[in-house]
């Protein structure tokens, strides 16, 4: 039985879905007025990971991850920009998703944009203020009353005085209460008319919750099973979520929540102030993006992931090492076993919130089994891929490596330009090596070891000979 851990119930629960075998999935996306950054990485990564593991358990899921295309930020950002909001967000969709893609992050089944649900919007709006849990306030906006809804806290833990006493914004004089949120912004001077859209509260667009209540309810239906995203959205936005989709509709929205980890940079929380905010481009200009998607996966995803350049090296390291296991293996994907052993440990891992360090543990004792020449390269290269990893030829992912190497080495700085005499350098060293320790010359193999660490050039000796790689590239 799957268990995954329900931030709602705040414990960990056998999952049962609403309809037996099927699985309805929402995931917050991107805001799109910048590049996709570290954060957003994992966000991705991670319920892609969810998703694949559902399909493999055999489950029908349709998994919907929404795009924010009109946003106070959106808009500032357009008019710095001077140019219209669609020709900004269909600039950085596009951003987005070719990051997803070389993170090997599969399509949702739906991307649902925001201005394209603006009349879903507006009718859970007016059931919220038929119910009287909406008002319209003196400036023109629609607010939700927070203190008429009784289950307001519950996702977040917290009482209204609890969060009252946490209330760190300005006092807003036309809101009932202060923890009141946004529905509807009336339209402010010099807004452009494609942030406008008309209503029976007047000119205006939607606020940022009410979106995700209309996309998601319209596409999976009033109360579906898994609604996930990073953790900072916990409160307020999913607090507000429930708040509005549960108001309107009197059903229950979501069975299990699900959020990942904050991501830290050198044990500090990654923001721009601090300047240590790195987006998925920045970070691809030095580490290959499967490097990116196994740092993400080896970390729980519930647990705060520290990123720094030496973590994404080890992580390459180690990568580097499960490719090795798999090269010169005529390595095939294959229908599980999962009454194989190491199969087993892994779906057990799986099963278990999703413990992709567990289960990346198992292709690890597989590599091992490799080395020694006792496993099949069909398994790991078959549970490797339900991770959507290791799925590339070996010879061609790590050759890449080494052609990077050489020609930073060379100064071309351009992969593929290869400096052929160093890469025959190094082999004519590794091959001396080699003699030397066949004689039992271990100080001349000791001495030929730290030449090449001299280099930045690691060994690793195998039951097939001594490999060599780069340890920077």
């Amino acid at each position: 039985m799957l268990k995954l851990y329900n931030t709602l119930t705040r414990k960990k629960q056998d999952f049962v879905p609403l309809v037996p075998g099927k699985i309805r999935m929402y995931v917050c996306g991107m805001t799109v007025y910048d590049y996709c950054h570290l954060g957003h990485a994992r966000v991705l990564v991670v319920f892609d990971m969810v998703q694949r593991w559902f399909k493999a358990s055999g489950f029908e899921v349709t998994y919907v991850r929404n795009v924010t295309d009109i946003e106070d930020k959106i808009i500032k950002r357009a008019q710095e920009n001077g140019e219209t909001i669609h020709a900004l967000t269909e600039r950085f969709i596009q951003f987005m998703n070719e990051d997803a893609a070389a993170l090997g992050v599969e399509p949702p089944n739906h991307e649902p944009r925001a201005t394209q649900y603006v009349e879903e919007m507006q009718a859970i709006i007016e059931a919220l203020e038929a119910k009287g849990l909406a008002y319209l306030a003196s400036d023109g906006d629609v607010n939700f009353a927070v203190r008429k809804f009784p289950g307001y806290g519950k996702l977040s833990g917290k009482s209204l005085d609890e969060l009252r006493a946490g209330e760190r914004v300005a006092i807003d004089q036309a809101k009932q209460d202060p923890l009141d949120f946004v529905l509807w912004k009336h339209a402010k001077p010099g807004e452009p008319d494609e942030a406008k859209w008309p209503s029976k509260w007047g000119v205006g667009r939607p606020g940022w919750h009410i979106e995700c209540s209309a996309m998601s309810c319209k596409l999976l239906g009033e109360h579906f099973d898994i609604h996930g995203g990073g953790a900072d959205l916990q409160f307020p936005h999913h607090e507000n979520e429930i708040a509005q989709s549960e108001g309107s509709t009197g059903k229950p929205f979501v069975n299990y929540w699900m959020h990942n980890g904050f991501v830290r940079v050198d044990n500090e929380k990654m923001s721009k102030s601090l300047g240590n905010f790195f987006t998925i481009r920045e970070i691809l200009k030095q580490f290959d993006a499967e490097v990116v998607r196994f740092f993400v996966l080896r970390g729980h995803y519930r647990s705060p992931l520290n990123y720094s350049d030496l973590q994404l090296q080890d992580a390459k390291n180690s990568l580097d090492r499960l490719y090795r296991a798999l090269r010169g293996k005529d390595a095939k994907l294959d229908a599980i076993d999962w009454n194989d052993p190491d199969a087993a440990i892994f779906k057990a891992a799986m099963d278990d919130d999703f413990n992709t360090p567990e289960a990346i543990a198992v292709l690890f004792k597989l590599a091992d089994k490799l080395f020694a020449g006792s496993a099949k390269a069909d398994l790991l290269f078959t549970l490797a891929g339900v991770l959507g990893l290791l799925q590339r030829d070996p010879e061609e992912y790590l050759t890449k490596f080494v052609d990077a190497y050489v020609a930073g080495v060379s100064g071309t700085g351009k992969v593929g330009d290869v400096r052929t005499d160093l890469r025959d350098e190094i082999d004519k060293l590794v091959e001396q090596r080699t003699v030397a320790r066949k004689a039992k010359d271990f100080k001349e193999s000791d001495r030929i070891r730290d030449l090449l660490a001299d280099k930045k050039i690691i060994l690793e000796d195998g039951p097939d000979g001594t490999t060599w790689r780069p340890w920077l590239t």
